[in-house]
């Protein structure tokens, strides 16, 4: 089994959830780090932004990463929280302030965060997924709630 295939059986897993939560922090720092050149994903392929938003009662910066796809020019986020209860608190926060910053490969982007639905949000869902099927399984698991879409546009 190749490490693409294999990855994508262990991503589909709850111990994977589990040590994705766990290394988000670490994520967040490698990705300050490096500038968004490398995040705890990328050597295995797996393309990791850092999405800093305003917090929606805080008002302060607050910095997820985030695995994405490239799409239209800008940049589609999933806010799966690997299938979990909630909604991440960084969808709301981008829902409230959709003014954000991206920082990927060696650089930060001003971005403004568009919550997709309906058709757009279904063929976007679609392109991730094809990406990083274990979305579909986050979906499963999150079946009492729709997970969020959305496009990071650059201004």
């Amino acid at each position: 089994m190749g490490l693409r295939k294999l990855l994508t059986a262990f991503g589909k897993t709850t111990a994977f959830a589990a040590l994705g939560r766990a290394l988000v922090p670490a994520d967040r720092v490698m990705l300050r780090v490096t500038g968004g050149r490398l995040g705890v994903g990328t050597p295995l392929g797996l393309p990791t932004l850092l999405l800093t938003t305003i917090g929606r009662t805080s008002g302060e910066p607050r910095q997820v990463p985030l695995l994405y796809v490239e799409r239209d020019g800008g940049y589609v986020v999933i806010g799966s929280n690997w299938g979990g209860e909630k909604q991440p608190a960084w969808s709301a926060n981008l829902i409230a302030q959709p003014e954000a910053t991206v920082s990927t490969r060696g650089r930060t982007t001003p971005v403004r965060g568009r919550l997709l639905e309906g058709d757009e949000r279904q063929e976007m869902w679609d392109a991730v997924a094809r990406y990083w099927p274990a979305y579909d399984t986050y979906a499963v698991r999150a079946a009492h709630r729709e997970i969020r879409v959305f496009l990071l546009s650059p201004r």
